[in-house]
């Protein structure tokens, strides 16, 4: 119960005469907390609108490398919610989400490919074959639900990390499916009255600005996001996320209490496929080019730190991490170049060795100070700025104590 409340049911003192004493109502100190909290609470949509805004526009005034950057930003978010919500929500430790998406980004080439290239392919429309795609990661992912739902801890991450070790065997050897080693061409992504890839002699203008292949992607990508967003937060405060988070905390009392601990374990596991296949489809569509190499066991490390910088079980956290993972090494080697032309060292330290260096930093710095990542530390940051504000408005709203001569 809060304060306000407490203030307000409380029987009164009683006087010095045994009478009960009158209240003296504050009405001006409860108007100003009751607008200290509406304005609080409206805080976080006012930053995410915000946040929206500016990602709306910044196509119409960033360059080529930092709309790629977004292209790859975005999708790796959409495959981390996939493992923040199976690790964060249901506690199930994978390391083969780089199996799943590959199986989106191979799937979706496989499907929307005409076999021009001299590869297998069926040729169907790159909408109808990035949602095959998407299928397909969660189809395979449903036949290994079994397996998963009975194992725990590092057992099942060694299980799931059979599966990468597996699927580098099949991409590196079926090379009329995949290419092999060289990997292959990610046809062009379109929809009914739409296209996202150049066109000589059709080129689209936005208020003056040319929409070139990136900033069409960017969109598609960015709608995407918030499209899996809305998907993760809907099903998370669901009755089955509820359901996935009693599970995590006491999987013996859920079942107790009627929890089929096994449906709900693979129904996790399903959908965190498909969130990793509809990944892998739009990291085909950033990369135009997909190789074996990129899906490998790094890339399943890569997520795991994702997760546990941004914070396991948040969206946001997982977006941040996401942003943070993704976008450090094509950054540093963007800068890296630039002093290396103007004669500064690097020491011989690629970008990628470099990364590797701050993710185990990060990494190292959150488990000790603050193990529920950049999510618990922004809620920390809001309380924080909580009472400060509310102990503001109240010493601000106090009656002066009267002055003696």
């Amino acid at each position: 119960m809060s304060d306000s409340s407490l203030a307000t049911s409380a029987p009164p003192d009683p006087d010095q005469d045994g009478q009960p004493a009158k209240a003296t109502p504050r009405p001006q100190r409860l108007i100003a907390r009751t607008w200290t909290g509406w304005r609080h609470s409206r805080t976080g949509p006012l930053a995410g609108a915000l946040g929206l805004a500016v990602l709306l526009v910044l196509p119409f005034y960033a360059e080529a490398f930092w709309l790629q950057l977004g292209l790859f930003v975005f999708a790796t978010a959409v495959a981390a919610l996939g493992m923040t919500l199976l690790l964060g929500q249901v506690g199930m430790l994978s390391l083969g989400h780089a199996f799943f998406i590959a199986l989106g980004a191979y799937g979706y080439t496989y499907f929307a490919a005409d076999g021009a290239d001299g590869r297998a392919g069926l040729g169907l429309p790159p909408l109808i074959a990035a949602v095959f795609a998407v299928a397909l990661a969660g189809f395979i992912g449903l036949l290994f639900s079994p397996v998963a739902a009975r194992l725990r801890g590092i057992y099942l991450g060694i299980a799931s990390l059979g599966l990468v070790f597996v699927g580098q065997h099949v991409l590196v050897n079926a090379e009329a499916l995949t290419g092999g080693v060289n990997g292959r061409d990610v046809p062009a992504f379109s929809a009914p009255g739409l296209t996202f890839e150049n066109v000589p002699g059709q080129t689209l203008f936005v208020l003056g600005v040319p929409f070139q292949r990136e900033e069409r992607l960017w969109y598609l990508a960015l709608g995407t996001l918030l499209a899996a967003l809305v998907c993760y937060r809907l099903l998370v405060h669901s009755r089955a996320g509820r359901a996935l988070r009693g599970i995590r905390d006491h999987e013996v009392a859920a079942a107790a209490m009627g929890v089929s601990v096994v449906r709900y374990k693979a129904y996790a596991f399903l959908v965190s496929s498909m969130f990793a296949g509809l990944g892998g489809v739009l990291l085909a569509l950033a990369f135009r080019r997909i190789i074996p190499e990129t899906f490998g066991v790094a890339l399943s490390i890569e997520y795991l730190a994702m997760i546990v910088i941004g914070g396991l079980g948040s969206a946001g956290g997982a977006v941040f991490g996401a942003a943070f993972v993704a976008s450090l090494p094509p950054v540093l080697e963007r800068y890296a170049t630039q002093l290396q032309g103007t004669g500064t060292s690097t020491g011989g330290l690629t970008a990628a060795v470099v990364a590797k260096f701050v993710y185990g930093a990060a990494i190292v710095l959150i488990i000790l100070f603050e193990p529920g990542g950049a999510a618990s530390l922004r809620s920390r940051l809001r309380r924080l700025g909580s009472r400060r504000r509310a102990k503001a408005a109240e010493s601000s709203t106090a009656p002066a104590s009267p002055t003696h001569p």
